[in-house]
């Protein structure tokens, strides 16, 4: 028996390289896991790898159906949540003066706006249990900034300092949001990425290494547990070494 066993858990933005590695994380400790995200491809592949998860395709940006998202699969895991990961994201990259409004507007409210939305509804259903854990994923650029992603930077930093509030606003409920902020992580994206381009990313981190998809979901277990029950509105940075904090 592990410390997550039976717990239901909902992971946002699943078919992705570090998506997939959490869902198996906590599947293979023995979790209930509902995976949700746009493809639907995906999602049915992940299902065939982990047999007793559910899976509910969902796009985030529907903000007005957020709600009916967040009770249709509390429902399809018996009608209780007990964690929430919010893993999915978007990018949009341009120069700033280069930026149009229709790519800020679109990186904000998918990674910002439904993050809040999102966990406004989940903190709901986990107020019910009177406990519960958001896991919110953001990234090492919210921290240090990045060129051509104001758009993506400013989203990331700001599920940051929400996450602090909620936790302030929900602790003396047993709920508690923490963040994991992954630096430069082996998945697909970076899979595009010039070598040459990441040669020199590889050259500024101390580990001297990408990180690689279970580095993330091992912080998403440990934030779930009962371990890490003391800990509340704080961020796990997971990057080698890059940004220190």
């Amino acid at each position: 028996m592990t410390d997550i066993e039976k717990l239901n858990i909902i992971v946002t933005g699943a078919t992705g390289g570090i998506g997939n590695s959490i869902v198996k994380n906590i599947y293979e400790a023995g979790a209930n896991v509902l995976a949700t995200g746009t493809n639907v491809e995906k999602l049915e592949i992940l299902k065939k790898k982990f047999d007793k998860i559910k899976i509910l395709p969902f796009d985030i940006s529907q903000h007005g159906k957020i709600e009916n998202f967040i009770n249709e699969s509390s429902e399809l895991m018996g009608g209780s949540l007990n964690c929430l990961v919010n893993n999915a994201g978007i990018t949009r990259d341009n120069l700033a003066i280069r930026m149009s409004s229709e790519e800020w507007n679109k990186v904000i409210n998918v990674n910002l706006t439904s993050t809040f939305l999102i966990s406004k509804f989940a903190i709901k259903k986990m107020l019910k249990n009177k406990s519960g854990k958001i896991i919110n994923i953001t990234s090492v650029v919210g921290h240090t900034g990045n060129i051509g992603q104001t758009n993506y930077t400013a989203s990331k930093a700001g599920i940051v300092a929400m996450s602090k509030s909620l936790a302030i606003e929900y602790a003396k409920k047993n709920i508690n949001v923490n963040c994991i902020s992954p630096g430069f992580i082996n998945t697909a994206m970076t899979d595009k990425i010039d070598e040459k381009f990441k040669e020199s990313i590889i050259s500024k981190i101390p580990a001297c290494r990408l990180g690689e998809p279970e580095d993330i979901a091992n912080a998403v277990v440990f934030l779930i547990s009962p371990k890490s029950d003391y800990i509340n509105g704080e961020t796990i940075h997971v990057n080698g070494g890059l940004y220190l904090g």
